[in-house]
């Protein structure tokens, strides 16, 4: 029995809401970070939201494709957990309306990395906004001189790099693995990956602050553990390039929150590096150019 196909407009505002969701946490978690350590934060977050997660998926783990699918989610996962750390360490060095531009970058990077590992040219729609996203990285982080670029800059950048090759993974493997079993063991390699080195890789310090509590619920319960579900059910309905398109919002919703609760302004030559990146993100998922190819006439052994 198949699931009826909701209305277009629910699945599209789910994707919406999801990306309201990761957009808000930039300023919460830069916020939490002055009192608690990056890894300790981003352990207890990928902790609660395993637990959730397997809850709510428990019954996918009796899949015949387990094993694949468990080796699929391990793989993922680490790319995923890598982009976490490059972001979460990138914020405490840089602003949260800039974090959430430049981990906008893995869109257009998306095409660049499939085009090396599937030996596919890109269109000249996707050249063009590759190259307009990195001249917007580089108006935004590119203070006076080449060679002056803020730390957390490169760290979000590098977070880019390994969403971007976590989207490659999750496209090579989610048609024949177990979506839930998928989703799970994602989350669960995180949490492996930071419990065993948030105690050594940096000095550990918390304080039980109300920004730190709040931080963990949201990042936890809706970023992770409901925002994955929630694009997991939509992307049945939904096609990758919408589902891309929508996520290009994101950036947008990062720095109207960081706006609205801690007035943080962009410089002029900021925004223009902002709406640089922004344009490249369309253009790379709206193709409205492409490459001719020459009608050769067909020939037959």
């Amino acid at each position: 029995m198949t699931a009826e196909k909701p209305r277009r407009w629910l699945v599209d505002l789910s994707l919406v809401g999801v990306c309201l969701i990761w957009g808000a946490t930039f300023i919460l978690v830069k916020r939490a970070l002055a009192d608690i350590s990056t890894l300790l934060f981003l352990t207890l977050r990928f902790t609660a939201a395993t637990a959730v997660l397997a809850l709510i998926f428990r019954q996918q783990f009796r899949s015949p494709n387990l094993r694949m699918s468990l080796r699929a989610g391990l793989l993922a996962g680490l790319c995923l957990f890598s982009g976490y750390v490059l972001q979460t360490f990138g914020l405490k060095y840089t602003s949260a309306s800039k974090t959430g531009f430049l981990t906008g970058l893995y869109i257009p990077l998306v095409p660049l990395f499939s085009a090396v590992v599937y030996k596919k040219i890109p269109q000249i729609s996707e050249l063009c906004g590759v190259g307009a996203a990195f001249a917007g990285m580089a108006l935004m982080t590119i203070q006076t001189d080449l060679l002056d670029i803020n730390k957390g800059d490169l760290l979000v950048a590098g977070c880019a790099v390994a969403y971007a090759f976590h989207i490659l993974l999750l496209s090579r493997f989610a048609g024949s693995a177990n979506l839930g079993v998928l989703i799970v063991t994602q989350i669960a390699t995180g949490m492996g990956v930071g419990a065993g080195t948030f105690w050594w890789a940096e000095p550990v310090r918390v304080e039980w602050t109300a920004n730190v509590w709040l931080a963990l619920v949201v990042t936890s319960l809706l970023a992770t553990a409901l925002a994955f579900s929630v694009q997991t059910w939509a992307q049945r309905w939904s096609s990758p390039t919408r589902t891309a398109l929508i996520f290009s919002m994101e950036p947008l919703f990062a720095w109207a929150t960081s706006y609205l609760v801690a007035g943080e302004v962009l410089s002029r030559r900021g925004t223009l590096g902002a709406v640089l990146i922004l344009s490249g993100i369309l253009l790379v998922e709206l193709k409205p150019v492409r490459f001719q190819r020459s009608q050769k006439p067909e020939t037959r052994n």
